[in-house]
């Protein structure tokens, strides 16, 4: 056989060779990451629970998720262990430090307008008015006499009529 027949093979099991160990390398830090963790470390579990570990046994993990709140999950429900600065700053809200680069002078717009650069002004004209409506109530109360005539008969044939059948009956025997 030619080099050049055997090259597609070649790169087809070397790919395979790399996503493997790096699919590995990924399995070892999660592992290494659970085995270390201590108790009095904040985590996050794989459903997005955040809690503070109490107790480290062999497969499973004891949690504190408050006060009196006290749960067991395996090792492997555990998705992160956090640093203490970004647990309680997720957890209690805790204020963040000036070295996070996170400042309180960022705006955070009400709408989508203005990360489209729309016009303020064209925007506040658009605005639906979603209150109740005056005109629509003094047109309901102005129903005409003859009208309220004409729904009184329209039920009484409705009275008059054979009773529509309902699930379960029919008149096939």
């Amino acid at each position: 056989m030619s080099l050049v027949t055997l090259l597609p093979f070649i790169v087809l099991i070397g790919a395979m060779f790399l996503m493997t160990r790096s699919a590995k390398k990924k399995q070892q830090a999660a592992a290494s990451m659970r085995n270390d963790m201590q108790p009095g470390s904040g985590v996050r579990t794989i459903g997005g629970m955040y809690a503070t570990v109490k107790e480290v046994n062999e497969d499973t993990v004891l949690l504190d998720a408050g006060p009196g709140v006290h749960l067991m999950f395996a090792k492997n429900a555990i998705g992160a262990v956090l640093s203490d600065d970004e647990y309680n700053r997720i957890v209690h809200g805790a204020e963040a430090s000036e070295d996070d680069g996170l400042t309180d002078d960022a705006v955070v717009p009400d709408d989508a307008s203005s990360l489209i650069g729309a016009d303020e002004t064209a925007a506040d004209d658009s605005r639906i008015d979603l209150g109740k409506n005056d005109k629509a109530d003094k047109a309901a109360e102005a129903v005409e006499p003859a009208a309220e005539a004409d729904v009184a008969a329209d039920a009484d044939k409705a009275a008059d009529a054979e009773p529509k059948k309902t699930d379960g009956e029919s008149d096939a025997k």
